[in-house]
């Protein structure tokens, strides 16, 4: 059954196995849970975009509870989750003392509305840890390349997105190893091979639906035979920089909400 599930929700996007191919993506966002693990609060965390929840033991021993829009990767958490939209969390504000998404506000149009989510649900000086790709190092820095993503953001771009919620946010980068950045390269190589293949790019006529159908099937046919290096990678292959953000792979924003004030103007 669970070989099954995976097969029908395998995409370009999802984390669903760390099989062959797989196994850089799968350790890359696993790993993004490890190094935001310490930045967040004691208490109750909400994991939003969750997935498979595959970085959901990195939250232990605080409770937390996963959110996915698809129930599909929900089924068989060992922790309470929820079928949501993130730009719509069906919790009271408050809920929560902190929060963690990964890879997931790329995915929606309006990711204005996915933070402001976030900070609502937070207690006063909560935290949210959010990840996200580099656009400047993801794909083609001009061009939303993958059909899942509705935006993508460079560092400056994603601060300026997080502080129209919060108070303070601080940056820092997944920068990795040079086992997993020959992967990447080569993998970014092919991305260029194809991409030259189009230069009008046609591409963008393209219906989003078919798209991300091609999209899939490449994927899947390229990671059928995985780089000799592909299996080797752990969450240990993966590290945080707060400098030369430009050129990291990922990036963190953790987004501090503001102290509640008391009725003479002092925190509390």
């Amino acid at each position: 059954m669970v070989a099954t599930l995976r097969a029908r929700i395998v995409t370009g996007e999802r984390a669903v196995t760390a099989e062959g191919g797989f196994n850089p993506s799968w350790q890359r966002h696993t790993a993004e849970y490890k190094l935001a693990e310490p930045f967040l609060p004691d208490g109750r965390i909400v994991d939003v975009g969750c997935g498979v929840g595959h970085g959901a033991r990195f939250l232990e021993p605080r409770e937390s509870i996963g959110v996915d829009i698809d129930p599909q990767v929900l089924a068989g958490q060992h922790r309470p989750t929820v079928v949501a939209d993130m730009r719509a969390l069906p919790f009271p504000a408050g809920s929560f003392d902190g929060a963690i998404s990964v890879h997931a506000i790329e995915h929606v149009p309006d990711p204005e509305r996915a933070i402001a989510e976030l900070h609502r649900v937070l207690r006063p000086g909560g935290v949210a840890c959010v990840w996200t790709p580099n656009r400047l190092t993801f794909g083609v820095p001009d061009e939303i390349i993958d059909p899942y993503h509705y935006v993508e953001f460079s560092p400056e771009e994603f601060r300026s997105l997080a502080l129209a919620a919060f108070e303070r946010v601080d940056l820092y980068g997944l920068f990795a190893s040079d086992r997993y950045m020959e992967i990447h390269n080569s993998e970014r190589e092919q991305l260029h091979r194809l991409l030259a293949r189009d230069p009008l790019r046609l591409r963008r006529l393209i219906p989003r639906r078919l798209r991300q159908l091609l999209y899939d099937l490449q994927l899947t046919r390229s990671r059928a035979v995985p780089h000799p290096n592909a299996e080797a990678i752990t969450v240990d292959d993966f590290f945080l920089r707060d400098d030369n953000l430009d050129k990291c792979l990922d990036v963190l924003a953790v987004c501090h909400a503001g102290e509640a004030r008391t009725a003479n103007g002092g925190m509390r």
